[in-house]
């Protein structure tokens, strides 16, 4: 059993926007305008509308599916590395989840690295977050999602709401997630071949953007998930494609939520690709993942 023809011609897009955006000595305004071109690769999904809105001072787009439940929303983190993406470039892969969970979701266009290092992006998060507090969503009908750098923020998100001693979101669907910022697991040397948006170079790139503080160390836990301890989330669902550069991080997430019994389901996605969501619509492997995502959430938004 291959992969689809999809999925190979979703593998091939990602290489050749990725093999423009590794041109050297392109201006960062230019890399940024073509990470945005990736929502190409997703579909526009029918039936949704969008609204975009300023969530207590964080731009950010509502995204609406047709019949949504009115008293629940997904809060969803883009890719990037901190560095790239926006809300726009994860708007149509947003709105396939959103559809698959019935519910509206709050695509976030948190503050870019290097020029607003860490922790600009999960104050964001938590602003966005606290903002749909005010517009009086329940703690529990919120779902926390993101894929690559926004998998990590979704799963930070809960954590740093715990540290406070404040009710997080009831659900988490973390994909692709960057958990371990020493860059240490062997996936990343072992798939660099396989993986089309992701590289060592790359993520070394990204984390010195986003990880500016001389005095932060990588392996520290608030930026490693790999050292958090994960007492107290929500049932928390972890995707990630046995072909990208962040396997092993997303293996290891999975094997940690469980030590730590925490309700959860993991699904690697044969021969899949780092943001695999990105294919949604196209992809039959992704619309499938994206309906586990959305049962997922159904499932466990609300108790």
């Amino acid at each position: 059993m291959g992969v689809s023809p999809q999925a190979q011609q979703f593998a091939e897009f990602l290489a050749s926007t990725n093999a423009k955006i590794s041109t050297p000595d392109l201006d960062l305004a230019i890399v940024r305008d073509l990470a945005d071109g990736h929502h190409k690769a997703s579909t526009e999904p029918e039936g949704v509308t969008y609204a975009e809105v300023d969530a207590g001072g964080v731009p950010a787009l509502w995204v609406i599916p047709e019949g949504a439940e009115p008293d629940k929303a997904l809060l969803h983190f883009h890719f990037g590395g901190s560095v790239v993406a926006s809300m726009h470039s994860d708007r149509k892969a947003a709105g396939h989840i959103a559809k698959a969970a019935g519910a509206r979701s709050l695509v976030v266009d948190f503050r870019l690295a290097p020029e607003h290092p860490y922790p600009a992006q999960l104050d964001d998060a938590e602003t966005a977050y606290r903002w749909l507090l005010s517009q009086g969503y329940e703690p529990r009908n919120i779902g926390s999602t993101g894929h690559s750098i926004g998998g990590t923020l979704a799963v930070m998100l809960p954590l740093r709401l715990l540290v406070k001693g404040e009710a997080t979101p009831g659900a988490v669907v973390s994909i692709s997630p960057w958990t371990d910022l020493t860059i240490r697991n062997p996936s990343v040397d072992a798939n660099e071949d396989t993986d089309k948006m992701l590289s060592r170079a790359t993520l070394e790139l990204f984390r010195s953007a986003w990880l500016q503080d001389p005095g932060l160390d990588f392996a520290d836990p608030k930026i490693s998930l790999d050292k958090a301890d994960l007492t107290g989330l929500p049932p928390t669902q972890v995707h990630y494609g046995e072909y990208e550069t962040l396997a092993d991080d997303g293996a290891r997430l999975a094997r940690r939520l469980a030590d730590f019994k925490i309700t959860t389901e993991v699904h690697p996605m044969p021969e899949g690709q780092h943001s695999f969501i990105l294919g949604a619509g196209r992809v039959p492997e992704v619309d499938q993942a994206i309906q586990q995502m959305g049962h997922w959430l159904r499932t466990h938004l609300g108790h």
